[in-house]
């Protein structure tokens, strides 16, 4: 029996990947990994033919107008965050010993499932490619809205969506963190929420999307969706994918395959995630990808907890240093 063993045991920092979904996008993102690597270079090129058209021009220099259209972020994000991923493993040979949990906001489970080795790059490109599409022609633009709520819990916003039931779609569509829900739905309702919240003198902030994600009124995408999903060749990760339908772990592939297509409608229980992994031994959260904003609400949520944020050389050489 050998104590030092055992304390050096506990010590170990189990570690969760973390990747980042939709308005984490930025004219520029990965520009430092495409002109230092060639590997990622190959892998702008592979997502160039994949999708017939230079979407590597688009991230790398724009113009933002179209990069933030959702048929375009959401690739652009997942191969943004997969590039930085293999950066992080082949070139700089990140132990993934210690890690246990693989997990997305939204678009971001693709690039979870994708760096698990549950599906291949083509597929994964091409199904976010359709899924951007089929979110944005789900509802025609102006009919939806999306809703920043701070400092109020998921309780209190249920008791002012009660209100307005009848005045058509307003649910809760993402769980990020205690005290910041985001709320999705028809127009009409969202504003009136908006304004009892305003009575309440509790904070809100408009969202600028170009369509109401994550609740009932993109069940037209699912549909969509769902043979194109269901048609894909899903493998059993490589490490556990927790979902945001559930907020646990979900591995067999019929599973990760039927999630996703509700994912496209249900709420993103992000916090609930988080605490799962958490109450799972994970104490140390990276984030790969564009932007800081997952790694900000782990903090939120785990004050205590050690996260990073990857998305430039020096974030990997930093982060070699901590381990």
């Amino acid at each position: 029996f050998n104590t030092n063993n055992v304390i050096k045991k506990a010590l170990i920092q189990m570690k969760a990947i973390l990747f980042p979904g939709q308005g984490s996008q930025l004219v520029g993102m990965g520009s430092e990994f495409y002109n230092n690597f060639s590997a990622v270079k190959k892998i702008f090129a592979e997502a160039d033919e994949k999708l017939s058209f230079k979407i590597s021009k688009l991230i790398l220099e724009g113009p933002e107008s179209e990069l933030k259209l959702t048929q375009n972020t959401q690739p652009s994000i997942l191969l943004v965050s997969y590039s930085i991923f293999k950066v992080l493993k082949n070139e700089f040979n990140f132990s993934m010993e210690n890690v246990k949990f693989f997990a997305g906001h939204s678009l971001g489970e693709y690039s979870a499932v994708l760096c698990a080795d549950s599906l291949s790059f083509d597929d994964s490109l091409h199904l976010l490619y359709e899924r951007g599409k089929a979110m944005q022609e789900a509802v025609p633009v102006g009919r939806g809205s999306m809703l920043a709520i701070l400092g109020s819990d998921i309780e209190e916003i249920n008791n002012y969506i009660l209100e307005i039931k009848s005045k058509g779609v307003c649910e809760i569509a993402n769980d990020n963190a205690k005290g910041q829900i985001i709320v999705s739905g028809n127009i009409e309702p969202v504003d009136e929420l908006k304004d009892i919240l305003k009575k309440y003198k509790k904070k809100c902030i408009s969202l600028p999307v170009s369509a109401p994600f994550h609740c009932s009124l993109m069940n037209p995408a699912a549909i969509k969706m769902k043979d194109k999903i269901n048609s894909a060749i899903f493998k059993k990760p490589n490490f556990e994918i927790v979902s945001n339908v559930t907020g646990v772990s979900e591995n067999s592939p019929e599973d990760i395959k039927k999630f996703l297509v509700q994912q496209i409608y249900s709420r993103v229980r992000w916090r609930e995630s988080i605490i799962f992994m958490n109450n799972n031994k994970i104490n140390e959260f990276i984030e790969i990808g564009p932007g800081k904003v997952l790694t900000g609400l782990v903090k939120r949520i785990l004050p205590n907890s050690n996260s990073f944020s990857i998305n430039s050389i020096d974030d990997i050489k930093n982060l070699k240093n901590e381990s």
